[in-house]
């Protein structure tokens, strides 16, 4: 802004031989800044200035030179700093960086990353043929590192502001009945036949399906106690914890699973309290691209339920408990979901329930 004499209290504005004006400003710390770009008018530039004066009162103000750091770069800082991920996951998010996101804004200054750009290459990802779920998942994490570098200051906004981009258009959710459910454990090997159950009746994850140890097995009181999970990063296995703090859990099995899980024992798993329940027909780790593959659509097929997913039985597990008259906290702590958005899904059961009740009332009433 300018004083009475027209000279300004915050930052200077000079023309330079080509024309343009030139905007510089010292900041709040000391250091003197000159502006990333210069302006054709001085009115254009003094503008400028203002807004930046603001900027700094707010506490809003990014440095310009930071904006000038390539995405590449501070992806690469991002993902070393950042803690609290498991190594598949973090996995993943190099696998989409490599295939994804450096290729399109590796070189670009942060700054240069607007949301027309973001638009440009979400269109050609799209006439490349990538699916919807993988562009979404491309551009949940394009999302994360820029709202990094706004914290971080290097941004002041983040572009990724396009309505329904993150949305996978995931299919919805599919729930088997106990009798589809039965027809499955009929049709898979019978080696397998106890995980459909533990994962139909008990809501376990994939990954503590396959690592499940023998000692977390009480027979007695019917019970299984989620510890850990295997988890496979780039064709490894290695075991870690469950994939929240609300996963550690004990879960209950109907009596009918514990006898099916009791003869599976004996047979398939070996008497070493360390051993893994469940392992593949060679007695190693379960690949879950193998097993879909090769034992899980076939049995769905022929059970009539073809496009179920392994998943689907989680969301099974989950319905049924809510059917069976358990509460959102009871259920909550049976999936070991550690917020209540997940397990509510499950809530429309009761819904059901309510109008079936309604429709009785209303036979008597007929009566």
């Amino acid at each position: 802004m300018a004083g009475r004499q027209g000279r300004r209290r915050f930052g200077a504005v000079r023309k330079l031989p080509s024309g343009r004006y030139q905007v510089r400003y010292r900041t709040a710390d000391g250091r003197d800044v000159t502006a990333p770009t210069t302006f054709a008018t001085k009115a254009d530039a003094g503008r400028y200035l203002s807004k930046v004066e603001a900027d700094l009162l707010r506490g809003e103000w990014t440095d310009p030179r930071l904006g000038r750091t390539s995405f590449g770069e501070w992806a690469d800082r991002w993902l070393e700093s950042t803690v609290n991920l498991r190594a598949n996951t973090k996995a993943g998010y190099r696998s989409i960086l490599r295939q994804y996101l450096r290729p399109a804004f590796g070189s670009y200054p942060l700054t240069s990353i607007d949301v027309l750009a973001i638009r440009t290459w979400l269109a050609r990802l799209e006439a490349e043929g990538v699916g919807q779920a993988t562009r979404a998942k491309a551009y949940r994490l394009l999302a994360r590192i820029l709202g990094a570098a706004v914290e971080a200051r290097y941004l002041a906004v983040n572009p990724c502001s396009i309505r329904g981009a993150a949305s996978d258009g995931t299919p919805e959710m599919r729930i088997a009945t106990v009798e589809q459910v039965a027809a499955i454990a009929e049709q898979v090997p019978a080696r397998y036949r106890a995980l459909v159950l533990v994962a139909a009746f008990g809501g376990l994850r994939w990954g503590e399906l396959a690592g499940l140890r023998r000692r977390r097995v009480d027979l007695k009181r019917g019970i299984v106690t989620v510890a850990e999970q295997l988890v496979e990063v780039n064709g490894a296995f290695s075991v870690g914890p469950p994939k929240s703090t609300a996963g550690c859990r004990t879960v209950t099995l109907p009596a009918a699973v514990v006898d099916v899980l009791a003869e599976h024992l004996a047979h398939y798993t070996a008497p070493s309290p360390d051993a893994f329940v469940f392992l593949s027909s060679q007695g190693g780790h379960l690949r879950r691209s193998n097993f879909n593959r090769r034992v899980w659509q076939p049995a769905t097929r022929a059970a009539g339920v073809e496009g179920l997913r392994v998943h689907d039985l989680r969301h099974t597990a989950g319905t049924l408990a809510t059917a069976a008259g358990g509460s959102l906290r009871e259920v909550m702590h049976r999936l070991g979901h550690s917020t209540t958005v997940a397990a509510v899904r499950y809530q429309h059961v009761m819904a059901e329930r309510d109008a079936a009740i309604a429709r009785k009332l209303n036979r008597l009433i007929e009566e």
